[in-house]
């Protein structure tokens, strides 16, 4: 019994269960209905699923051995491990363009964060006032909307307990259609459109083409793989969203610093003579990797919250604050600003704060050059969200 008990603690470890869900995630993210497939963000759905199950059956006991199959610091553990990685690479490739293109377009980009938000905000204000639902539920749903945990932080930091418990509730309601909605957005309406993806990637990718300068000097590369100078990039990424700015008690975070430092890291390209630049190659493998432990740290969670306090109405006000603000982002990235369809997206992944669906943009795209929206727009989207989560708390 006691070997079975070891066997049983093995089988069903946290590695072996994050393991386990991105292997069958990628299987059904494989399977492609009239061309459209889920892709990366299988995992997410199967991620999510294994989180709403484990309600029903949190743990058990075989042969004396207490069998726990929801460990939630360890699930957090793998999300923020993932959002450093996967925001550092995306940082990272859009870094030596990133700050040599900024032009006209980049106010576009700058007002495509504010849009998205503020379209999000009125919504809920609007719920607030016409449906008379509590103010504290209608910041979870907004920020469970824009999967935006920052906000949700922000918006329950010095409230009272059961302002803070409702906004933890609508932020679990409001999260799985956060994520999936996104990212079936940015993969659908290309379809919709009757969009020709090759010929949109061959004239997007020959407008972004910008010659980078190649370092003069001969410069140190200290490993073949590249860990050093994006580890080094990761950490620097940490304390910078650690930083907090005085007065409002806000900081960037892990997915806003790292990808301050991504950003600086791809521009700089090298430090006095130490070589800073990383692979095509390997950023790919670093982005897969983020976005994959991103998805599995936060779907199971997200599958739990939602389960225990799912609510019908409040499960549709969250489909309202995500697809809204979508919409509206849309309409004026085409017709206002008009950008192309991959900007356009790339500038709503980033307005919503989503990092799945940048991974599932990249992938409709079939190039990641569309990061460099998202990088453009999501700094913006994410000082936006925070204020106006901690403004409507107080309503």
């Amino acid at each position: 019994m006691a070997y079975l008990g070891g066997v049983l603690d093995s089988m069903f470890s946290l590695i072996f269960i994050a393991f386990a869900i991105g292997a069958v995630g990628y299987l059904v993210g494989g399977i492609s209905i009239k061309g459209v497939s889920l892709g990366t963000a299988g995992v997410l759905l199967v991620a999510l699923i294994y989180g709403i199950l484990v309600n029903y059956v949190p743990s058990f006991t075989i042969g004396g051995a207490e069998i726990s199959l929801y460990d939630p610091a360890g699930f957090k553990v793998f999300s923020n491990i993932g959002t450093a990685l996967f925001v550092t690479a995306v940082g990272y490739i859009a870094g030596p363009k990133f700050f040599r293109t900024m032009n006209k377009k980049s106010l576009a980009y700058i007002l495509m964060g504010l849009i998205v938000i503020s379209s999000g905000a009125l919504v809920a204000v609007a719920i607030i006032l016409i449906f008379k639902v509590d103010a504290g539920m209608v910041v979870g749903l907004l920020t469970g909307g824009l999967t935006s945990t920052p906000g949700l932080s922000a918006a329950t930091e010095g409230v009272a307990e059961e302002v803070s418990n409702a906004a933890t509730a609508g932020y679990g309601i409001a999260y799985i259609y956060g994520v999936l909605g996104v990212v079936l957005f940015v993969q659908l309406l290309p379809k919709i459109l009757k969009v020709d993806i090759a010929k949109e990637r061959e004239a997007f990718v020959a407008a972004g083409m910008i010659a980078v300068p190649e370092p003069k000097r001969k410069l140190i590369k200290l490993d073949s793989l590249d860990f050093f100078p994006f580890f080094l990039a990761v950490a620097v990424g940490v304390i910078i969203g650690s930083i907090k700015i005085p007065g409002i008690n806000f900081s960037l975070g892990t997915s806003g610093g790292t990808l301050v430092s991504g950003l600086l890291f791809g521009h700089l390209a090298h430090i006095g003579p130490v070589d800073l630049r990383v692979s095509k190659n390997n950023l790919n493998v670093f982005r897969e990797l983020g976005l994959v432990l991103f998805l599995i740290g936060a779907g199971v969670p997200g599958g739990v919250r939602f389960i225990e306090n799912l609510q019908l109405e409040y499960f549709l006000y969250g489909v309202a604050l995500t697809t809204i603000p979508m919409i509206v982002g849309y309409i004026f990235a085409r017709y206002v600003f008009k950008l192309s369809i991959f900007n356009n997206l790339g500038s709503i992944t980033g307005g919503m704060t989503s990092t799945p669906a940048l991974g599932a943009l990249i992938s409709t795209a079939g190039t990641d050059e569309v990061a460099s929206a998202y990088a453009a727009t999501y700094p913006v989207a994410l000082v936006a969200v925070v204020l106006v989560a901690k403004i409507i708390i107080m309503l």
